[in-house]
Parts: structure tokens; sequence; C-alpha cells
């Protein structure tokens, strides 16, 4: 009987080829590959509808099964025709990094459990503080991504801004109410981030945009007023440096001096946009991040890299301290080499994998000039998307920004408002059927437009004329004369 659930190293050797044969494929002909597969919800379960295994099958079918039902069926983020949401297209370098990692199966938690490993985390981590501009002392955690990353920031910002309060001891009963402000264009994890610290949207004031889709600061400013009339603690501002909608930019600055004015903590929600800070076309747009006590960026984003890569930027690790340590006696580190991180310290999480070795592995191997010079290659794209439909009869431009989002409609044959809004609406799920690309909409100004987020190395100026060629052939075949009113 085989004392381990180790394969023979023959068979191990076998296992590893055939997978990477597998991977190789998965990169063949991508340009080629459908982005969506639109298959039935109860086709997709069915395959996977089966009794819990209480024997193993062979290891050869079961990498042909993976293949056959979970790889060729995978939205295919890897290719140039993915525009939905923020999904880049990962790193060759990157999926080695995670094969090694795996291996490693190091817990991050703490220092002596991963030595190497923990180092590079916190070398990462100052590299993003370099790379923003953030600082380059920075310190910090890797999390899922910017979603956790933002949690943190407030989590961080709650127990700091009311550490005399003794929060994390008696919690938020008896306080008096505070208020968080950020603009209407805020990702939807800042409200899910208040709701579960506790805090309730109830007191997330959310102002409304200039025309650029930036915050009104005018209208900030009277809000905070009204609120310190009405005996409320403004508490915590969240900046936007890139939203998700359009990729627009606050002024940080402003927002900064705001937020020193009335003594409250300053968040940045760089997790779209912040890593972007240090190309020479943008840099100026990202004045005042410097400014900020935390920031929320997104390293599987921009630096290209495959989930889950976030991270959350405070000034120094003794913040993170504040806001997380607890003792515990099987974690004491008080025998302990001095200068040591550990992570579980200074975090929410004790077991914690090695997201970091994936970025340090890419800027290493690619160095940031490299991927640099992609960023800027997704933002010109973008702005020869815009200015491609901008130009083009069929359809209506709604927003450019500094980054790499264009939002815009096609409008062919639509002689009402009514009209161009239903049709875009009957268009998405069209080309989410269709599946040679990707795309959703979104609201913008009240209008429902398509959003196109071009965040991929791989594309160029061919695969987003084949975006507005698919766009066209496929709003081509909806009816649009039933749609007038």
């Amino acid at each position: 009987m085989n004392q381990s659930l180790d394969l023979s190293p023959e068979a191990f050797e076998q296992l590893l080829a055939r997978s990477s044969e597998l991977i190789l494929d998965h990169f063949q002909d991508m340009e080629k590959k459908k982005a969506y597969h639109s298959y039935p919800h109860k086709e997709v379960a069915s395959w996977f509808d089966e009794p819990l295994p209480m024997e193993g099958m062979d290891i050869a079918t079961l990498l042909e099964l993976t293949k056959e039902k979970v790889m060729d069926p995978s939205t295919y983020n890897l290719g140039p025709n993915m525009y939905a949401y923020v999904m880049a297209g990962g790193t060759q370098v990157s999926i080695v990094a995670e094969q090694l990692a795996a291996t490693i199966n190091n817990n991050m938690g703490k220092w002596h459990l991963a030595p190497t490993l923990n180092e590079i985390e916190r070398r990462v981590i100052q590299w993003g503080g370099e790379i923003t501009a953030f600082g380059k002392e920075a310190a910090g955690i890797m999390v899922s991504g910017g979603s956790a990353a933002n949690l943190a920031g407030l989590t961080i910002a709650r127990n700091l801004f009311f550490e005399k309060q003794e929060v994390r001891k008696k919690g938020l009963f008896g306080m008096r109410p505070f208020t968080i402000y950020t603009s209407v264009e805020v990702h939807g994890c800042v409200d899910k981030s208040i709701e579960e610290l506790g805090i309730g949207t109830d007191y997330l004031r959310k102002i409304e945009v200039n025309d650029n889709a930036t915050i009104n600061l005018e209208k900030l400013e009277q809000k905070i007023e009204e609120d310190i009339a009405a005996g409320f603690t403004p508490f915590c501002l969240v900046g936007n440096a890139g939203t998700v909608n359009t990729g627009a930019i606050d002024d940080l600055t402003a927002l900064a001096q705001l937020a020193k004015k009335y003594g409250m903590w300053y968040h940045i929600d760089g997790a779209y946009g912040g890593l972007l800070g240090s190309l020479p076309s943008v840099k100026k747009e990202y004045q005042g991040i410097e400014l900020a006590d935390s920031l929320a960026v997104d390293f599987h984003k921009w630096m290209y890299q495959p989930f889950e890569a976030g991270c959350v930027l405070v000034r120094d690790w003794d913040i993170l301290r504040r806001a997380y340590f607890k003792k515990a006696s099987y974690l004491d580190a008080k025998l302990e080499e001095s200068g040591r991180i550990n992570f579980n310290e200074h975090s929410f999480q004790l077991s914690k994998n090695a997201k970091g070795f994936k970025v340090w592995m890419s800027l290493k191997a690619y160095g940031l000039k490299k991927l640099q010079e992609m960023m800027q290659k997704d933002i010109d794209l973008a702005h020869f998307l815009a200015d491609q439909v901008a130009a083009h009869p069929d359809f209506e431009l709604k927003s450019r920004s500094h980054l790499a989002i264009a939002c815009f409609r096609y409008v062919k044959g639509c002689e009402t408002e009514e009209a161009i809004e239903d049709l875009n609406r009957r268009l998405i799920p069209a080309l989410e059927k269709d599946g040679r690309v990707f795309i959703t909409g979104t609201i913008f100004q009240g209008q429902f437009v398509i959003r196109a987020c071009l965040i991929n190395h791989r594309m160029h100026k061919g695969t987003v004329n084949h975006l507005v060629h698919v766009i066209q052939e496929v709003a081509s075949n909806i009816n649009v004369t039933a749609l007038e009113y």
C-alpha cells in the first residue's frame, strides 16, 4: 500500500509534461479563440453533477477531462478579445511563478515559515509604493484583489482613527455617528466594506461628479459642513485614482487638503489605475497620491498578473500592527530575531499564500520599463478605439479617459433615445452569445453604454478593429425597427 499521495517519479514527470502541454495549447491561436463560450447554465452544471468520488481515477484521464470541461470552455482572459470588467491577460513568467510557489507551499503568515518569500513580498510592497509614488518606504499587505485592499484600507482607517476610543475592544456601540465621503463613481466594494465594518451605508456620502466624472469638490465640502452642523464626525475621505466605470482620476491633491482641513483619514482607491502613476503621459494626473494615508492597488491589473494580487499600502509597519495585532501564545514572537515582519501581526490572515512572488518574478524578468511600455500601449489603444468610434457614423462616443477605458453606444438605425437604449441593452447579451469578443455595459451619466477596458499586453490595433467589426456585425442582426417607439 502506498504510504503517501505521491505518484512515482516517472508518473509525476508525465503529469508535469502533460500539464505543460495543456498550458501551451491554451496559448495557441489566441486571436482566433472565442473570448466567451455561451453554454447554458444547466449544461455547465450537468458536467459536474456527480456523487462524491470515493475512489480515484486515472490521472491521464482526469487531465483530458480537465481540458475538455474546464480549460476549453473557460472565459478566455488570456487572449486579446477580452474587454469586459478589468481582466489583464497574465504573463507566462507568472504562470511558472505560480507553479513554483505552489511547489514551495510556504505559509506567509510568519517570517520563519517562509523567510525568502516573506522578504520578497516586503520588497514587492516597497516597489509598489515606489511605482505609484506613494513612497519608497511603504508598508503593506498583499490581499486577494482591489475589493479586499479597499476593505483593509478602511479597516485600518477605522482602527487608527478611533484608536483612543478603543474601537477594537469596545466596538462602535455608543459612539457618535461618523461619516465617509467619496464620489458616486466609487467602486461598489466601498459600500460593501462600510457594511462589513458595521458602519452602515447610511453614513456613506456619495458626492456628485463633474462632467469628467471626477468628484465635485464644492459639493463635497458643502456636505462635510452640513454633517458637522448635524452632529456627525467626518471620518474618512475616499479618492479615486482611476474609476472602474470610466477611468476618471479625482483631484487627489485637493482631496488631501480637504482631508487635512477636517481631520479625516485619506484613503485612495487606486485598484484600477494606481499603478499607472509612473507613466510620464499621465503622471501629473496622480499628483497628490503621495499624500494619502492608505492606498489600494492591484497588481493583477496593470502589472498583468494572474489572479490574485491585490495590495494595500500605508506609511509604515507600525500602522498595520496597531490596526491588527492580536497576541496569541501559539504565535509568540518574543524569541525571534529583530527586524522580521510577521504578516499575521500586521493583517487579518494567518494562513497566507505567496502573492508577491509572481510580481517579483515578472518585474525581474521584464523590468519596469518593459511593463510600462505595455501599459502605455494599452492606453494608446483605448484612445485609438475612442477615435475609431467617434469618427464612425454607426457609433456615438460617450467618454474617453487618460487611462484605458472607452464608453460608447451603437446608434445605427435608431431615431429615438429609447431605441438607442434598448438596442445597446440587447446588444451586450447578443455579443456574449456570439462569443468572439467579450464586452460588458455600464451606466454613464444616466445612459446605458458599452464599456471597453483595454488591459491586455497582447492587444493591438488589429484586435481593436476586430472588436468594432464584430459589434457592427452582431448589431446588424438585431431588429432595430421593432425597437422604435
